[in-house]
């Protein structure tokens, strides 16, 4: 078929179903890791092909290479794609189709998913390298008819229906996503006998497409194409149905009968409106101030977009303490948490959101009822993940007000705990014990200089003192020569060590980008261990074994987040070993996952194992089990840096100790090292 003369549109001008967009947003309001956020996105075309155009765009520098919805997330980052769902949810409200329209977006959500899923099935059994591909290529390979489904009927309607295929293949070539996946979506309708020679994704794309239309044919395809019997083939048809089905149940999209997406639309539309008018009132919140500020001039804005009298509380460790009232200046109120009675109490314990029942109000109750003069009152904790940083309460006429304010007041405190997270973290260094672990090593590095740099002056002193001795006989001065020779050349050593740690304070640029040259895993880790075993190793009985590959270990990473995670792990192993133990770091290069090549580092300790409650959570901002000056955000920071260099990390923890396990990108062609 000739290609047709019809303008590409962008990936912004897709509609998805309101179900999966709302679903996202509320991902990124509960703080979901990109995982969880990554498993809504992939289910929605609309949502694939904006990350995956993002992600491979030139704003990245290196385009073309993404070939995976999990790989795209992890360049993109937490913070980009959190953007990315709302920036969508915005463009979405421009869609306002009719009763027979959404209906067929349903149809056409259902048959995308399933063909994804057939492909990734399909590549796993027929031993596919990359099914998470086959999956991306699936959900993509009519996007040609979601571009026809957003038109009204016309001449331009049917156009775009006539050249679907390949409006989506030239869509999957500008989109950066290779020969082979523009050439599996070009060809999903060729006959079965003229791709047996094709490609592998090819194949898996068309007999997807087969199987997910039921097609008669489908069956005697998959063994003209893969040699699969049809006991097997209708096995795994019947599993994916029922996939389908668990997934659109938890997006809560209707399979069967009449569809509407109307209902769905104008809740997205109330959310999107609420999201604007609390970043319209945040617009003025300091970009530097302590916590006690922040939660202060927040609340002046809360009271701006809500109209209602309120009450800011920050949390402490034991207890919260009154920082601001709207209708009177705030008396000293401060109240502890070991037992929660009154409503703030248990919402900074509970941290959920609250409304006072005048039966059990607690005199603290009546005393900010006073304070608000106001017949009752709702409660709403300011968090980021599991860290609360206060409390915001406003004054309501009756409890049945509180439907009017719960979301928008939570949807703000969320924020506003977003701020407060963004102001309390360094985006190089993790505070440990009032030191942060940059200050760390510069100290031990100080400390180690120094000591390298007494050794030659002491030599120096004592050479002194035998040439003046032999100075005193002007004849023997023919032996001095040899004297002077050493003395000047500690001195020069002396002088080198000197300008060292002058060069030790010039801290690297927070903004230096990932360079093709990289970093080397091998170096960092033999100047860490280096560090480590004066201040950390020695003084707890810590035994370290450093196991290094002599292939290449060169990463698509830059010096300060490799040592910052580092850094963080070797801090938790000591910590678990309070009785001495050992630690031992190991490198393996090259490691080929998902067609890509990585490098692998793995730090193992003897330790007592993370405990089991906090397994769950494990990458995630917790509540600290170690006490003051811990602020449980450990882990979640290594996450975060190895998310953001595109890396994969994972953990082994029980009994015998704790294995971490790091995957990050290699710079390909790297040079020997």
């Amino acid at each position: 078929m000739a290609r047709a003369n019809i303008d590409l549109p962008t990936d912004g001008e897709l509609p998805s179903l309101p179900q999966v967009v709302l679903r996202a947003l509320e991902a990124c309001r509960c703080d979901s890791d990109y995982r969880e956020i990554g498993r809504i996105i992939s289910a929605d075309t609309a949502l694939c092909a904006r990350v995956l155009a993002l992600a491979n765009s030139a704003l990245y520098g290196r385009s073309g290479e993404i070939n995976s919805i999990e790989q795209a997330l992890l360049r993109l980052g937490t913070d980009q794609l959190q953007a990315l769902i709302i920036t969508a949810s915005l463009r979405q409200l421009l869609f306002d189709l009719g009763a027979d329209r959404w209906q067929q977006i349903r149809d056409f959500w259902r048959h995308s998913l399933t063909t994804a899923l057939t492909a990734r099935a399909l590549g796993r059994l027929t031993g596919y390298a990359n099914t998470e591909e086959a999956f991306m290529v699936g959900v993509l390979h009519n996007v040609g008819e979601l571009i026809a489904l957003r038109q009204p009927p016309g001449d331009d309607h049917q156009a775009l229906l006539d050249n679907q295929i390949e409006i989506g293949a030239r869509l999957a070539s500008h989109w950066g996503l290779g020969q082979m996946a523009t050439d599996a979506i070009r060809y999903q309708q060729a006959p079965a006998r003229d791709i047996r020679d094709a490609g592998h994704l090819v194949k898996l794309i068309n007999l997807s497409t087969r199987l997910a239309l039921a097609d008669s044919s489908g069956i005697e395809a998959a063994q003209t194409i893969f040699g699969l019997t049809s006991a097997l083939t209708r096995e795994i048809c019947t599993r994916i149905d029922r996939e389908v089905v668990a997934l659109a149940d938890s997006l809560d999209i209707p399979l069967e009968g009449p569809f509407d997406g109307g209902d769905a639309h104008k809740r997205l539309f109330e959310q999107v409106v609420r999201s604007a008018m609390v970043e319209h009132a945040l617009q003025a919140l300091p970009e530097q101030a302590n916590g006690a500020e922040l939660l202060t001039t927040a609340l002046r804005n809360l009271v701006t977009l809500t109209g209602r009298p309120g009450l800011a509380f920050q949390q402490h460790d034991d207890r919260l303490e009154l920082l601001a009232a709207t209708r009177t200046a705030p008396p000293h109120i401060e109240v502890p948490l070991d037992n929660p009675q009154s409503l703030v109490t248990q919402v900074a314990t509970l941290r959920e959101t609250d409304v006072l029942n005048p039966q059990n109000a607690t005199i603290l109750d009546r005393q900010l009822l006073g304070l608000l003069d106001c017949r009752t009152m709702m409660s709403v904790p300011v968090c980021y993940g599991e860290q609360c940083c206060g409390v915001y309460i406003i004054g309501l006429d009756s409890a049945a007000d509180a439907g009017l304010y719960t979301v928008l007041v939570e949807l703000f405190a969320h924020r506003v705990g977003q701020f407060a997270h963004a102001l309390r973290k360094d985006t190089r260094t993790e505070k440990v014990a009032g030191e942060t672990l940059e200050q760390l090593a510069q100290r031990i590095e100080l400390r180690k200089r120094v000591h390298e740099i007494s050794n030659p002056l002491t030599i120096v002193r004592q050479y002194i003192r035998q040439l003046q001795y032999k100075l005193q006989d002007i004849e023997g001065s023919g032996k001095v020569e040899p004297d002077l020779d050493i003395v000047r050349e500690e001195l020069d050593r002396a002088a080198g060590l000197l300008e060292r740690i002058s060069e030790a304070h010039e801290p690297e640029s927070a903004d230096a980008q990932v360079s093709e040259e990289g970093v080397v895993i091998n170096n960092e880790l033999t100047i860490l261990c280096d560090l480590f075993e004066e201040a950390l190793f020695a003084p707890h009985d810590i035994h370290c074994e450093l196991t290094m590959t002599t292939a290449s270990t060169r990463a698509q990473a830059t010096r300060g987040p490799v040592r910052q995670l580092v850094m963080n792990l070797v801090r938790n192993a000591v910590e678990a070993m309070p009785n001495g133990g050992s630690i031992h770091f190991h490198t393996a290069a090259p490691i080929w996952q998902d067609g890509r090549r990585w490098i692998e580092l793995t730090i193992d300790d003897s330790g007592q194992g993370i405990p089991e409650p906090i397994r769950d959570a494990l990458f995630k901002p917790v509540r600290s089990t170690k006490g003051p000056g811990h602020s449980g955000l450990g882990l979640s920071i290594v996450k975060q840096l190895v998310d953001d260099m595109e890396g994969i990390i994972s953990c082994r923890t029980g009994e015998e100790g704790t294995s971490f396990r790091i995957l990050l990108p290699g710079v390909k062609n790297t040079e020997k090292e």
